[in-house]
């Protein structure tokens, strides 16, 4: 009797530090990111920041929940969210229709589009159709691959693993312009002189949160809470922490 008895205590006591250990993981949100695409995310000091990791992080708050970070290139977030490495993608990623095809999106949380950088003093590169013949430094897995290539077939694309390396090629001479969205563009040339943002887009698109299709009240919970960050003020304060008001207005 009483083996059966501490048996069952035993039983017991797994039951509950499983049911503990499952409410504890329902407490975390993993995200994906690639965290070298300033200002939106990046390393500095050790440490990840930007506007879509404060953002993601007021996010959590607001659900109740802790996020785990899960660092990956760009062209591993959706296939990894699709292999539920994590529950969401956040990365500067366009919403577009192709990948609204194989993954949901939260509603839209900041306007961005594709820009052109080249080197200040180039008088070769005045206007978005300048662009045919030269050599266009684009990060691998972003729309600027596939938007080069069906609308600017006569660029030559010169594809890196990491945005940093389109500027630097841009700077030394070795890629003539650098296709890569707004915000990274604004904040590199804020922070290093030398290059320039031509005043025409090529796109004018939206960014959102990346989330498996089989999730859907995630998805809902998600958009709730940045309603709520919207609605108290939180959101507009990120947005002016992290984008200047002439940036944040072209």
């Amino acid at each position: 009797m009483t083996i059966r008895r501490n048996l069952l205590l035993a039983g017991m006591a797994a039951l509950a530090l499983g049911a503990a250990g499952a409410h504890a993981q329902d407490n975390v949100l993993r995200v994906g990111t690639d965290a070298t695409f300033p200002p939106m995310e990046f390393v500095e000091n050790g440490k990840r920041t930007g506007f879509d990791i404060e953002l993601v992080e007021a996010v959590a708050k607001a659900m109740g929940r802790q996020v785990e970070w899960v660092d990956i290139d760009f062209k591993g977030l959706i296939p990894g969210l699709i292999s539920r490495r994590f529950d969401m993608a956040v990365s500067a990623i366009y919403v577009t229709d192709e990948r609204r095809k194989v993954v949901d999106f939260t509603e839209p949380y900041y306007a961005g589009g594709l820009v052109a950088m080249v080197k200040e003093g180039n008088t070769s590169i005045r206007k978005l159709s300048d662009l045919d013949g030269k050599r266009v430094s684009v990060q691998v897995g972003t729309k600027s691959v596939g938007f080069l290539s069906q609308h600017y077939p006569k660029v030559q694309r010169v594809e890196v693993e990491k945005n940093q390396e389109m500027f630097n090629l841009v700077d030394i001479g070795r890629a003539d312009a650098a296709v890569t969205g707004k915000p990274a563009a604004y904040q590199y040339v804020r922070t290093r002189p030398g290059l320039r943002v031509l005043d025409e887009q090529l796109t004018t698109e939206e960014y959102g949160m990346a989330l498996r299709k089989d999730t859907p009240e995630l998805t809902k919970a998600v958009n709730a809470a940045l309603a709520r960050l919207k609605a108290d003020g939180t959101y507009a304060a990120i947005v002016k922490k992290w984008f200047s008001a002439g940036a944040a207005a072209k």
